[in-house]
């Protein structure tokens, strides 16, 4: 059993989503040709890291963004449902454009509560999920057999920018309450937890992929791969 391990917190790569809509746990919402390549890039990247554990959401972007990883490390990929997106009440509409959601007092009925959040699964619900998924790989990673002498263990739990960014919200005892334009957390990038034993001691962020996002999907709090301007996010 190694002391020392690290989970690393990987988004999805870009999604095809031509209409630009928010997909949330919509089933058919795969990865574009580019989010392809990113995921191909993060494996390049972190393929030869001391990694022995592989937990993955089960939405079809996160299965396929795990794909080359897993590949290149001959791991298993353990699915995962405590680390699938948060549910929200906004899921199919559009944020951009003339039909941007937020524009209809329809929708402004949810928006009552941005601490909880009121329109979606609450922010405490999804950190308790994300935390106890990752001790769970923090624990498989610890109890695995040490992988590089001298280095730490590594898992790699692949999820969603919400879910990933509450839990950074919760570990550095951060308000829930946020832009989203404003998370540190693009498109197949890696939010790493390092632990000795069971204690978290820092927290630190890595754009494997960065090269490959456009720099308009930057901010984007959701990926629409292949759509045209008006209907981006």
């Amino acid at each position: 059993m190694t002391e020392q391990t690290v989970v690393h917190l990987l988004r999805h790569g870009e999604v095809h989503n031509p209409e630009g809509v928010l997909y949330g746990r919509r089933d058919g919402f795969h990865l574009s040709a580019n989010g392809r390549a990113m995921a191909e890039r993060v494996a390049e990247r972190i393929g030869e890291r001391p990694i022995v554990h592989l937990r993955v959401s089960p939405l079809e972007r996160a299965q396929e963004t795990a794909a080359p990883l897993a590949a290149a490390r001959g791991l298993e990929v353990v699915t995962d449902a405590r680390v699938i997106e948060s549910t929200n009440k906004f899921e199919g509409l559009r944020f951009s454009g003339d039909d941007n959601a937020l524009r209809k007092p329809s929708t402004w009925r949810h928006l009552w509560n941005p601490f909880k959040p009121s329109w979606g699964e609450p922010y405490e619900e999804v950190a308790a999920r994300m935390l106890a998924a990752v001790h769970d790989a923090r624990d498989a990673a610890a109890a695995a057999p040490e992988a590089a002498p001298g280095e730490p263990n590594e898992a790699v739990v692949v999820s969603h920018q919400l879910p990933i960014w509450t839990t950074r919200l919760v570990v550095e005892n951060r308000s829930f309450l946020h832009d989203p334009r404003k998370r540190q957390c693009t498109l197949c990038s890696l939010t790493s937890l390092h632990f000795r034993g069971d204690l978290l001691t820092h927290l630190s962020y890595s754009e494997p992929a960065g090269d490959l996002i456009p720099t308009r999907d930057k901010a984007a709090p959701f990926s629409a791969g292949g759509a045209a301007e008006e209907h981006r996010p």
